[in-house]
């Protein structure tokens, strides 16, 4: 019942602003003015992977629209969990209850770009996903820029579903799998596949990874295991107006309450199935350290996913527990770029070491790291969270890690090359989408690069490319 309220209190309002712009209550953008971009994500929860994604969609829309012609807005639903990032652009809070708040900013700006990676699915929260619907429509309502950047599409319940085939459908989404391109073509959607948009990160440098390692008790000599757990059978996060009350009046729900009105999925069941998810990556970790010598760390890419690293942490002693709360995307990203395995259940656990070619594998609650390891061809290296045989099925996994990991880094690097050019041609179909809806937005002229569609690529992007780009314009160029 609180989702369709929600569902209905949201698209009331993308209704309220299209009726309101036929009577030319709008004010699109007009040449000599800034372009106000409205970017709308997840982000103020030290969610790694969510963070990082947005600090990449902002440099390349800047690189692209050009700094001097954009005035750039980031929700925030914390403004000292956000300190330092999404330099050159304002932050916006992003209250619990956000319809009125969507209704309020959107109008505000010329355009919204829409950033969270899981965008259009009910496995995490159909709160979420209403957001992002509500945001495009409201902006393509009032005819402006309406643009979904680099994100998924899953299963979606049947409201949800057709809220998303009714309010983006005009609304370009740019995906980042050829599965959710497949989706919202069926539903309407206008698409082009792209990437995630975290490869051209950049993170504090090497030297600040081994001194933070070395804090926690390396020796700077022995490989690093990095394993990135979560709680995977807490989703979906629901809005439910009858637990809060309860929970105000009673003290109920006080261990599955997410924030307000939003609560975790509990019971005996979630209970038993994490006990074992705990049991099988912790057996096979230790199971695997008396076999190799390697430095364990835990790594919490979300504050939510420190629970998890702390029970493994209690069948490993001494292991340290890195968590977002305490280490800021620059430096977990550097940390874990400095490893030499990681095993993750965080999809970008696994996308933000990969420039730096780290042996990685993945135990998975949904699509995105299934996807990744079938682009790899990694599907060896890939597990399910409720693999029954997940402790032995687990260390085959990471001795695989240590036996192939050349032919693994090889992968890895194409793989990371391969999305640097899917993420150029994402900025392809930001300008045709700008030129149809600001004709006279000054946009670059001339031919360029793949290249000059993404920011600056650092030094390792950089010999990436060359090792890896095997178009016949790179070996021409005698790459």
């Amino acid at each position: 019942m609180t989702d369709f309220l929600l569902v209905a209190w949201v698209s009331a309002l993308i209704e309220i602003r299209r009726f309101g712009w036929m009577f030319g209550l709008g004010k699109r953008w007009t040449p000599g003015e800034k372009l106000k971009i409205l970017f709308a994500g997840y982000n103020g929860t030290r969610n790694t992977g969510s963070d990082v994604r947005v600090q990449e969609i902002l440099r390349q829309v800047r690189h692209v629209l050009g700094a001097e012609n954009v005035d750039f807005s980031v929700m925030t639903q914390n403004f000292d969990r956000t300190k330092g990032y999404f330099e050159g652009a304002r932050q916006v809070h992003l209250p619990d209850v956000y319809p009125p708040f969507l209704f309020r900013e959107v109008h505000a700006n010329h355009g919204v770009v829409a950033c969270e990676g899981s965008m259009f699915k009910s496995k995490f929260a159909n709160a979420l996903t209403t957001m992002m619907i509500g945001s495009l429509g409201i902006a393509s309502g009032e005819n402006k820029l309406s643009v979904a950047y680099g994100g998924d599409a899953g299963h979606m319940d049947d409201l949800i579903k057709q809220m998303c085939a009714r309010y983006t459908r005009e609304s370009l989404v740019i995906t980042r799998s050829l599965e959710s391109q497949q989706l919202l073509s069926g539903l309407g959607v206008p698409n082009e596949l792209g990437a995630d948009t975290a490869w051209t990160f950049e993170p504090h440098p090497p030297e600040y990874a081994r001194k933070a390692l070395r804090e926690a008790g390396w020796d700077e000599k022995t490989p690093i295991l990095a394993l990135c757990p979560i709680h995977p059978f807490v989703w979906p996060v629901r809005a439910s107006i009858g637990k809060y009350l309860a929970h105000v009046t009673t003290g109920a729900y006080k261990d599955s309450q997410y924030r307000t009105i939003y609560f975790f999925e509990s019971g005996a069941e979630v209970d038993r199935k994490f006990a074992q998810y705990v049991s099988g990556y912790a057996k096979a970790a230790k199971a695997f350290l008396q076999k190799h010598r390697v430095f364990p760390i835990l790594v919490a890419m979300e504050r939510l996913d420190a629970v998890a690293c702390r029970e493994i942490a209690k069948e490993i002693p001494g292991t340290p527990v890195l968590t977002s709360d305490n280490y800021d995307m620059f430096q977990l990203v550097s940390i874990l770029r400095a490893c030499t395995y990681v095993v993750s259940s965080r999809y970008h656990g696994i996308v933000t070491c990969m420039p730096a070619q780290v042996v990685s594998a993945g135990v998975t609650m949904d699509e995105r790291i299934r996807n990744l390891m079938r682009e790899r061809g990694h599907q060896h290296l890939l597990l399910t969270v409720d693999d029954p045989d997940l402790e032995p099925r687990l260390l085959q996994v990471m001795e695989s890690l240590v036996t192939e990991a050349e032919a693994i880094r090889e992968n890895i690097g194409k793989t990371v090359v391969s999305n640097l050019k899917a993420m150029a041609r994402m900025a392809i179909f930001l300008e045709d989408e700008v030129r149809r809806t600001y004709p006279e937005f000054p946009l670059r002229r001339g031919v360029v690069s793949w290249e000059d569609n993404l920011p600056p690529l650092n030094e390792n992007l950089r010999k990436l490319v060359e090792t890896y780009d095997r178009t016949p314009a790179a070996l021409a160029a005698g790459r």
